[in-house]
């Protein structure tokens, strides 16, 4: 069992480090502990494993990626003993499965719970990182590697008047284990973006009123969750090696590909109808249907159009129709949700929708949020407002590299890597699915399969060569970063100048193109081709 830590200890000496026990965290701790027989522990800030699905249990919180796809395919054995019951799994499920690998491979020894890292700094003439915790811990490795997630660092807007309000607010991603109970209760919620989407229909079932405080409208595709047939259980696990396949080399680590035929070729009856099979059969598929929807203006207006038009026909009340619909990006270039009756939940009489784009909330009150035109008298306020995504988990640790520098200066303009994985100026620290690799924008457990056990070949090249050190070097990691804009730029995800993708969402930070939009399997063979060139980009130092 995983032990809570003492208030001080004396310095625990490890080969490495692993900050976080979600996805990430696991599969690395297995990988050096079992692969390399390396000497590793792994610090949680929670008391239990499962980062973002141990932290996030609001309303509906659900995968977005379908089961069979969102798991670990490194273990044959675990792939077929291990059963997913939905479609789209619930948090729940997904804890329970993430708890399960836990326990499978023995690695709660290896993981030290209640324990939140505060600084990393590193010793150039040790050559070792040096961890220390809130509670007083110091630890040393060789090695610090990342864990900390993409979307696990809540964004609480800072609007005026918050500490007045006498009822209960609450953000999505730092729920109470409890639950809340919304009986009775008018309810407010702030933000339409994936998690809005999944916890709005939620909690209009459940409360007296709900107010949906939109400041941007957004797309959604209709999950058409269900539960697995046993046919289709017997499928996933008869085809797993294929279905892998598809994921480790296709655009987004999905289990499909992208239909090879432009919107605009297709003539119009024939595209109708593929649109319409792709929204009845529902889920992300559905931006998969033609190739070019995000590589040119006029086809995304078409499919976009397609969506208002199925929201019109869904939203009894044509004003909220209207509102719902008045989308100011193209469809994709900012995440895509998928959702459970989101736009049906707007036809109940206890749910309204406030447009805070042209009456802005300007304070909370004690009774209620005003915006500039009335007061909404509330109970629960609901921040469903997202995340610093990507940086924002790793600049809340103080992490020096090289001659005292901070990681929070060195990404003061934005986030300056090597793919993904290292950061000039701080050896042997790596980052699994960080800012300059696809994230974000593909199914993750594929792409944290594919970092770890780049992680781990080069870790175990380093052992079998005598180098003791690894660092991204200035010259790659600036080409790098250029080429994320450039991937960024080829499509349309690059016009959208208020998405979370850029950090646009957190006042103050830098708004750079974060997530690599080239493509899973081409940034896999990347990857591949770099290590295969003696690391390309890397300095190796004895």
């Amino acid at each position: 069992m995983s032990t809570t830590a003492s208030p001080v200890q004396q310095r625990v000496e490890l080969d490495a480090i692993v900050i976080g026990a979600g996805f990430s965290g696991m599969y690395q701790l297995l990988s050096l502990r079992d692969k390399l027989g390396m000497k590793v522990k792994v610090l949680e800030a929670g008391d239990g494993v499962g980062g973002t699905w141990y932290w996030n249990r609001y309303p509906g919180a659900r995968c977005d990626s379908e089961s069979h796809s969102y798991m670990f395919y490194f273990s044959k054995e675990m792939v077929n003993e291990w059963t997913w019951t939905e479609r789209y799994p619930q948090q729940p499920e997904i804890l329970r499965y993430l708890n399960h690998v836990a326990d499978r491979f023995e690695l709660r020894r290896d993981i030290q719970l209640n324990t939140r890292v505060d600084s990393a700094s590193y010793d150039q003439a040790s050559q070792r990182w040096h961890v220390r915790t809130q509670d007083g811990q110091h630890f040393v490795a060789q090695f610090l590697i990342t864990g900390v997630g993409c979307l696990s660092t809540a964004n609480v807007p800072n609007i005026p008047g918050l500490n007045d309000f006498k009822g209960q607010w609450i953000h999505t991603g730092q729920w109470p284990h409890g639950g809340v109970d919304f009986s009775g209760k008018r309810v407010g919620v702030i933000g339409t973006g994936s998690t809005g989407i999944q916890t709005i229909p939620v909690v209009a079932a459940q409360a007296q009123h709900l107010t949906v405080f939109q400041r941007t409208a957004n797309y959604s595709i209709p999950a058409r969750n269900a539960p697995l047939s046993d046919a289709f259980k017997r499928y996933a696990k008869e085809h797993a090696e294929g279905i892998r396949y598809i994921m480790n080399t296709n655009t987004n680590a999905h289990p499909f590909r992208m239909v090879e035929r432009s919107v605009l070729a297709t003539h119009p009856a024939e595209r109708e109808a593929i649109m319409e099979a792709a929204w009845i059969k529902g889920g992300l598929e559905f931006r998969a249907a033609f190739k070019d929807t995000l590589a040119d203006a006029q086809a995304n207006k078409v499919v976009a159009d397609f969506i208002r038009k199925k929201i019109h026909q869904v939203v009894k009340d044509p004003a909220v129709a209207h509102l719902l619909s008045d989308i100011d990006h193209p469809f994709a270039a900012k995440r895509p949700p998928v959702d459970s009756n989101y736009f049906e939940t707007f036809n109940r009489d206890n749910v309204s929708l406030v447009n805070i784009r042209a009456t802005p909330i300007e304070r909370i009150t004690a009774e209620g949020i005003q915006t500039q035109d009335q007061v909404y008298p509330l109970d629960i306020i609901i921040f469903a407002t997202g995340f610093d995504a990507m940086t924002g988990s790793l600049l809340k640790i103080d992490i020096q590299g090289r001659d005292g520098v901070k990681l929070k200066d060195s990404w003061a303009a934005g986030p300056i890597n090597y793919l993904g994985l290292q950061v000039p100026g701080f050896p042997n620290m790596f980052t699994i699915t960080g800012p300059g690799s696809p994230s974000v924008l593909c199914n993750l457990p594929p792409a944290i399969e594919q970092h770890v056990d780049w992680i781990t070949d080069c870790i175990r090249t380093l052992r079998d060569t005598g180098v003791s050190t690894i660092e991204a070097t200035e010259p790659a990691s600036q080409s790098w970063c250029e080429e994320v804009n450039r991937a960024a730029n080829a499509s349309l995800l690059g016009q959208v100048k208020h998405s979370w993708y850029l950090g646009a969402n957190v006042p103050g930070k830098p708004q750079v193109f974060m997530p690599y939009a080239g493509g899973f399997g081409k940034y896999s063979e990347i990857c591949r081709e770099v290590a295969a060139d003696n690391y390309r980009g890397f300095a190796l130092g004895a």
